[in-house]
């Protein structure tokens, strides 16, 4: 079953890759061209969210995941590179799940504190909230590197790297294990579901309201701005929030498993490791999702993406009609 769940994984990581990559890269030109009909802070936090998306990818998925199935031997084997490139991940993990949270508070706050949003939602305020989350989670992660050990040693070379079976055991470990998976995704989590919560109250008692005011008016048949702009940004809060949830359920639910049951991961049975194995691998989808919402719940940022990927093909056919003119 290893084997096969192993030719599986290759396949998989391969096209996470190949698709990850430059789908993430292209949704950042495009939003940052600002031209997808959102506000600039809005922007600036679906653009982090990709860049944190595109990390990922970069470092777990090719430089992790890959590098351990085709570049066995290679520098990045050795223990010092092995250590950093875990950081690395860890960075990009918890930045983009916590741009997510931004994201939602930003559209709470957007859609349902008008007097906050005027302090809130602005490019300085994103730009300052972004960039004190990626400080935090850098100090956060910074353990690692006391944490890790060589896998192996061959003539006193330093080869992968693991984590310390101390980690599982002394009790300084096991709460910086539990504060770790508590910032990132449990917090995350209830932070989502509250913000969501709070946004479908307001906005369906605000409905409610306006509705019964618009009875009232002989323009009552004209479609409402303001409701269908709500209705949009409360389709993309939900469509990004419930994707991160899902994906991420089987992370958590491995963690709360082995923590409970005080099991040793290395001791995993075959079903378990499995079970582990695709909970690593829907957290790199959930790299990949982002930009296909977008294309789904946004018609501007659609048409800007079918156009990029038109533009290849366009400029070769100009070329040969300059020619051939």
């Amino acid at each position: 079953m290893l084997q096969l769940f192993t030719i599986v994984d290759k396949v998989y990581y391969i096209t996470i890759a190949a698709i990850g990559v430059p789908v993430n890269a292209l949704a950042i030109v495009i939003l940052s061209l600002g031209k997808c009909g959102l506000s600039k802070c809005t922007t600036h936090y679906l653009v982090a969210m990709a860049t944190a998306d595109l990390m990922v990818i970069i470092t777990d998925v090719i430089l992790y995941q890959l590098n351990h199935y085709f570049y066995q031997g290679s520098f990045l084997h050795l223990t010092p590179a092995c250590i950093v490139i875990q950081f690395l991940l860890l960075v990009s993990s918890d930045c983009s799940v916590w741009f997510t949270v931004t994201f939602s508070a930003d559209r709470f706050v957007t859609i349902c504190c008008r007097k906050l949003k005027l302090k809130y939602c602005t490019v300085k305020a994103a730009a300052v909230i972004l960039s004190t989350t990626f400080t935090l989670f850098i100090l956060k992660n910074a353990p690692i590197f006391v944490t890790r050990e060589p896998m192996i040693v061959v003539d006193n070379v330093q080869w992968s790297c693991q984590i310390k079976d101390s980690y599982y055991t002394e009790l300084g470990w096991v709460v910086y294990d539990w504060v770790d998976k508590v910032l990132t995704p449990l917090l995350p989590f209830s932070l989502v579901l509250l913000f969501n919560a709070l946004t479908v109250r307001y906005v369906l008692v605000a409905n409610r309201i306006r509705k019964g005011l618009r009875n009232h008016n002989t323009e009552e048949k004209r479609s409402d701005p303001e409701m269908e702009s709500r209705r949009k940004s409360m389709i993309l809060l939900f469509t990004i929030s419930s994707s991160f949830i899902l994906l991420w359920s089987p992370y958590v639910i491995n963690f709360l498993y082995y923590r409970i049951a005080t099991i040793d991961p290395k001791s995993y049975n075959e079903s378990l490791l499995v079970f582990e194995r695709i909970g690593y691998m829907l957290l790199s989808l959930s790299c990949c999702t982002n930009t296909f919402i977008y294309g789904v719940t946004q018609s501007k940022f659609r048409e800007q993406f079918i156009s990029a990927l038109k533009y290849p093909l366009t400029a070769i056919n100009r070329g040969i009609t300059c020619r051939t003119n």
